[in-house]
C-alpha cells in the first residue's frame, strides 16, 4: 500500500487459478487474531496522542492480574524486564507494559481510534476487554485493514482508506467511479513520529532484529 495515497500497489490473497465463483480473497475478506501486531494502533498510538504515555513512561514489568484477577496476561517464555521504559517495552514486546497502558487509556477510547483508522471488525461491546491491547479480538482483522492503519503511522498521522482502483470509465470514457477513498487525520504527526521511532526499536535492537 502507497501510504502517501492509499492505493493498493499489490495484493496476495491466495494461491493457484483464481476463481470468480469463489470470490474469496485472504488479504480482504480473511479477519484472523492480530496479536502483538495490534499493540502500536490499539494502545500506544492512541495513549501517545492522548498525552496518556510517552515513550519515556516507566512501568513496572512484572505478573500482574487485572480486573480482580480475572486477567493475568503473561509475557512471551514469561520474561519479565522489571522497571523499563514503554520504549524499551515496545522493542521487547512486553504484555504487562501495554496492559497496564491500556488501563489508562481504556478500551473504548481504544475502540474509537481503531474504528477511526479504518478497523471494521471491531466489536464495541465484545471486545471492550483488556485484552484488545494483545490483539485478543472476537473477529480478528483482515491484512488489508491492517495495512491500512499502520499506513496512517507512515504517513504523519493522516489516514487513508484502502483503494484498489484509481477510477472506472465506460467506453465513451465518461467517470463510472472515482477511487478516492475516505482521508482524515486520526493522531498527531509528533505521535506519529515518536511511534515510529519507538517501532524502529524493535529492529534495530528488539524483537525483530532477527
Amino acid at each position: 500500500i502507497d501510504h502517501t495515497t492509499g492505493y493498493v500497489l499489490g495484493i496476495s490473497g491466495g494461491i493457484g487459478e483464481k476463481n470468480t465463483a469463489f470470490g474469496f480473497n485472504r488479504a480482504t475478506d480473511a479477519v484472523r487474531q492480530t496479536g502483538s501486531s495490534m499493540k502500536p494502533i490499539a494502545v500506544l498510538a492512541p495513549a501517545i496522542n492522548e498525552g496518556i504515555i510517552t515513550a519515556a513512561t516507566v512501568f513496572d514489568d512484572n505478573p500482574t492480574s487485572f480486573n480482580n484477577g480475572t486477567f493475568e496476561p503473561k509475557n512471551f517464555g514469561n520474561k519479565y524486564m522489571g522497571l523499563i521504559t514503554a520504549r524499551k517495552a515496545i522493542a521487547n514486546s512486553q504484555n504487562i507494559p501495554m496492559v497496564k497502558s491500556m488501563c489508562l487509556l481504556t478500551p473504548e477510547k481504544s475502540i474509537k481510534y481503531l474504528k477511526e483508522m479504518g478497523i471494521t471488525t471491531i466489536s464495541e461491546k465484545d471486545d471492550n476487554v483488556l485484552a484488545l491491547a494483545l490483539g485478543g479480538l472476537t473477529w480478528g482483522v483482515s491484512p488489508l485493514e491492517m495495512a491500512g492503519a499502520y499506513a496512517a503511522i507512515a504517513n504523519g498521522g493522516v489516514y487513508n482508506k484502502p483503494t484498489l482502483y484509481s477510477k472506472v470509465v465506460d467506453h465513451d470514457g465518461n467517470v463510472l467511479l472515482e477511487g478516492n477513498g475516505d482521508s482524515h487525520t486520526v493522531i498527531k504527526d509528533s505521535t506519529a513520529y515518536l511511534l515510529t521511532s519507538a517501532m524502529e526499536d524493535v529492529v534495530n535492537e528488539g524483537t525483530g532484529t532477527a
